[in-house]
């Protein structure tokens, strides 16, 4: 059991040591705006045709714009201002939409060493708020989580690093981020403390796939592989250090064909908690389809 969960945690670490090769000569130039966008929350919209123990969705929407300030182009520090809301409708009578999750957030991102350079390391910092926008009990009345009206309110923040370096062999850049994601008790609903992770480490890898002619953008479609894992470390209902429980991992393939402009079609499996804000005590393993948008530009 150990040891299948720590090859669970360690893939990003896997996938980013499998493409080591760099060729600085064809690196397409990536100012910090682009690093920054590429590691936000991507903006997607899913299929009705999850499979999976997901309760039927007619879609879910992640819906997650980010408004750059910085003071040039060419700036070595800026900041994103991401106003994030998660929304499902449910496959039901009337299609219903239930307790948005809304995550706001303000991240900085500083370029360390040669801004210049083609390949380098960049700092991130991130303070949010996750909420549903509801203030009924957080209990019915058996005892069970409210997830109709049940308040649900935390706020956190998010330090770590992100990567960004070539492959040659497959012509891909790729990031690769690490980070640490801390909710304070006192920043969190009372009723949350014990049962929802505090301490949470996020690793990300994540690689798009280059034209070989970048003047025939047309001829050449874009790919991109993400992989993303989190590992709850604190100590919450109870489970185990090594207990599966702990883990989030999701693995999402995108592509954009060229009849379409500013959107992609992806798939992706997600093994995990529910982040569906209340619903966080649901556990899913899921495959989805959907739509999503262009993440990167050159």
């Amino acid at each position: 059991m150990n040891k299948i969960f720590y090859n669970l945690v360690l893939i990003p670490f896997i996938f980013n040591f499998g493409y080591t090769q760099e060729s600085k000569d064809s690196i397409p130039l990536l100012d910090l705006s682009k690093i920054a966008l590429v590691n936000q929350t991507d903006s997607y919209v899913t299929f009705p045709t999850d499979i999976g123990n997901i309760a039927p969705l007619m879609f879910e929407g992640n819906i997650s714009p980010s408004f750059i300030i910085r003071k040039r182009k060419d700036s070595r520090l800026m900041a994103a201002l991401t106003s994030q809301i998660i929304i499902r409708m449910y496959n039901e009578e009337s299609y219903p939409v239930q307790t948005p999750s809304y995550i706001p957030q303000v991240s900085f991102y500083y370029v360390m060493g040669n801004k210049q350079s083609k390949i380098h390391n960049t700092f991130f910092g991130r303070i949010a708020h996750h909420s549903n926008g509801q203030d009924g009990n957080f209990y019915d009345e058996n005892e069970l989580i409210n997830l109709l009206s049940g308040n649900f309110a935390t706020n956190f923040f998010e330090i770590g690093i992100i990567k960004t370096s070539h492959s040659s062999s497959l012509n891909a850049v790729k990031f690769f981020k690490s980070s640490i994601e801390v909710h304070p008790k006192s920043w969190m609903l009372e009723e949350l403390q014990g049962q929802y992770s505090g301490l949470r480490w996020h690793n990300t890898f994540t690689a798009f796939k280059l034209p070989f002619i970048k003047s025939d953008k047309d001829s050449n479609p874009n790919f991109s592989l993400k992989v993303e894992t989190s590992l709850m470390l604190d100590n919450y209902n109870n489970l185990n250090t090594f207990d599966l429980n702990r883990l989030n991992a999701s693995l999402t393939f995108y592509y954009h064909p060229k009849f379409l402009e500013d959107i992609g079609l992806f798939v992706q499996f997600y093994h995990g908690m529910d982040y569906y804000n209340i619903y966080f005590q649901e556990k899913l393993d899921v495959i989805r389809f959907g739509i999503m948008t262009e993440i990167l530009r050159f």
